[in-house]
């Protein structure tokens, strides 16, 4: 038995489909734990591309069990958009092979109008899926859950609570079109209806897992330094990214976790608003930009590309005590003369090596560096570690000793073969 815990070091966008879905194979549960549809996985399979938003990757395999857990808030719109592009596809979705917390939270219309609106005001860089104001629902005890969609009688009582409310902030403080009750609920108990087969106390479900001595895989979105608590505030999602919040995510205590993996890109990217200090707005941020693919998977989005960023890194792994990493895209920095690290920040006469609490109090950081040679070839089809270029294994050496934590996988392009195995985490 193995339970691996798997979470984002940076600010997220890392390549975790990929590896949730490569560790599926040996896994028998694979459970997503927190956030909503503003991540996104993007997977290739064979000549396929495949982008998940709330289901988690290991979907892809047959005879496993996904589930998405009671940490994450739910869009039940785009659930069964997924569901269906799955089945088109060949998938098998399934109770059998699909079940959705019957305590998660679930994003409703106007969660997604407020989170619009407000972002025109406070450029935070959402996505404008109503993450954080279901979040916020949630909080003060006013939430819609699954087990309420599910119920024609719940759900009518838990709109008319909550409808007044909404609908008067929608109109006269955000000043945009209100809702119409009737069609919101017709629409929600029907989607609850078509959703009702998966819903369950999936915590009974991981908790015979456990018992059973299955192997279970836990699927963090987002990044460490997106973290609610930890992340650089508030440019953070609205949920707790670090590997702690896969026991709160899914209803199991801290003891059953046995290894944090975490997710490292070879270098950095961050969407949206917020503190970059790696950033590269030149050539090679472009370059970076070009050959990694990078456009996020939920918006489109072009991400900002940067430097690898070992304060960032350094701050993830001591809050989420991981235990190995999967470094990935690695193949993306081949062709690349000279490459640059990161190794702590300069504000004034003070040298930060880890992150502070609040960058923006520091708008004038020098970065201080490290710099390594590169390599021509391309390691795409490379399958051992020794058959590395070089300066490749040496990149690779230097970031497990600067951050005292070892390699366990390393992804040297998009594909599920594409990929160096160091250590097995089942």
């Amino acid at each position: 038995m193995a339970n691996v815990v798997v979470v984002g070091t940076q600010w997220g966008d890392e390549g975790k489909g990929k590896i949730v879905d490569l560790l599926t194979e040996k896994s028998d549960l694979v459970i997503r734990f927190q956030g909503g549809n503003n991540a996104g996985h993007t997977l290739v399979v064979g000549d396929r591309k495949v982008i998940l938003h709330l289901i988690p990757s290991g979907i892809l395999h047959k005879e496993k069990l996904c589930i998405i857990g009671s940490g994450v808030v739910i869009d039940p719109e785009i659930l069964l958009e997924e569901i269906t592009a799955l089945k088109d596809k060949g998938y098998t979705v399934s109770p059998d092979s699909f079940a959705i917390s019957d305590r998660a939270h679930i994003i409703m219309p106007y969660h997604k109008m407020i989170d619009h609106a407000r972002d025109t005001t406070q450029r935070i860089g959402t996505t404008g899926r109503g993450i954080g104001p279901a979040y916020e629902d949630k909080a003060r005890r006013t939430g819609i859950r699954m087990i309420d969609l599910i119920n024609k009688d719940l759900l009518r009582k838990k709109i008319d609570s909550v409808f007044d409310e909404k609908q008067a902030y929608l109109t006269t403080i955000l000043k945009v079109k209100g809702l119409d009750k009737e069609a919101m609920f017709e629409k929600y108990q029907s989607m609850g209806a078509q959703l009702k087969p998966y819903v369950r106390d999936t915590s009974l479900s991981v908790d015979m897992a456990l018992k059973e001595n299955k192997n279970l895989l836990f699927e963090g979105a987002q990044g460490g330094n997106l973290d609610m608590d930890y992340g650089t505030y508030p440019y953070v999602t609205s949920s707790n990214t670090v590997a702690g919040q896969a026991c709160v995510g899914t209803g199991i205590g801290p003891t059953q976790i046995d290894t944090v993996l975490g997710i490292c890109k070879a270098y950095t990217t961050r969407v949206g608003e917020g503190p970059f200090p790696s950033e590269l707005n030149d050539e090679t941020g472009e370059r970076l930009r070009a050959f990694g693919g990078e456009y996020g998977a939920t918006t489109g989005r072009p991400r900002r590309c940067g430097w690898l960023d070992l304060v960032a890194l350094r701050h993830s792994i001591r809050i989420s005590s991981i235990s190995y990493l999967a470094i990935t895209k690695l193949d993306v920095l081949s062709g690349i003369d000279t490459i640059r690290v990161v190794t702590a920040y300069k504000s004034g006469d003070t040298v930060m090596e880890n992150m502070p609490a609040d960058l923006c109090m520091h708008p004038n950081i020098e970065l201080l560096y490290d710099e390594l040679p590169g390599w021509e070839e391309n390691i795409s089809s490379i399958r051992k570690l020794d058959e590395l270029p070089q300066n490749c294994k040496t990149y690779i050496s230097y970031i497990e000793e600067k951050l005292g934590v070892s390699a366990a996988i390393v992804s040297v392009g998009p594909k599920r073969e594409e990929t160096i195995i160091l250590k097995k985490m089942f």
